[in-house]
């Protein structure tokens, strides 16, 4: 093993963790799950059949995350997160193959208690503000807040703020990497 699983997590059959991952306390981790490599999954997280967690993602304390979720690489999943899998839940209706899949791209942030509606992308690098609901697509690169939540600006790769000048043109205060905007989307200037 090549993992660090604490005594209390259950690690059911058929499950991937990869090398340098650390599942801390109560975590329940179903069959044919896939988590990467140098992962995070803090106290009390629910990783459901068939998820795949890329590398270096951290998810804190808990998050369900629920069958029809991906989180790529370097993904960050604030404490009491919430990820839905079904658009129109009724106790009473089975819906196990209504599952609507729910993609975060690489290096996405979702704040503490944000709630993500099945069915939506999360754009690379996006930030999710903590409380925020997740109702539609994210763009890569957005910062968005509310509920339901609006893009109310850009960040960087750093998660920094972005200001930009009358050239469309901004800075990264962490990084010094440019950024322009263009036609409502946002390219990093090399």
């Amino acid at each position: 093993m090549n993992y660090f699983a604490h005594p209390t997590a259950i690690i059911d059959g058929n499950v991937s963790i990869g090398e340098g991952s650390k599942i801390w306390h109560f975590v329940h981790i179903m069959p044919t799950a896939t988590i990467g490599n140098n992962c995070i999954l803090g106290q009390n997280v629910f990783v459901g059949k068939k998820v795949t967690i890329g590398n270096n993602v951290k998810i804190q304390n808990n998050v369900s995350v629920y069958e029809g979720v991906i989180l790529e690489d370097d993904v960050f999943v604030g404490p009491s997160a919430v990820f839905t899998n079904v658009k129109y839940p009724r106790a009473f209706i089975e819906q196990k193959h209504n599952f609507l899949q729910t993609l975060v791209k690489k290096g996405a942030t979702i704040g503490a208690n944000a709630t993500i509606v099945c069915g939506v992308i999360i754009g690379e690098y996006a930030f999710i503000g903590a409380g925020s609901v997740i109702t539609k697509d994210v763009k890569p690169f957005a910062l968005v807040v509310g509920n339901p939540a609006k893009q109310i600006g850009w960040v960087s790769k750093a998660g920094r703020k972005l200001v930009f000048d009358d050239n469309n043109i901004a800075i990264c205060p962490a990084t010094n990497e440019k950024y322009k905007l263009k036609d409502d989307s946002l390219e990093i200037i090399i």
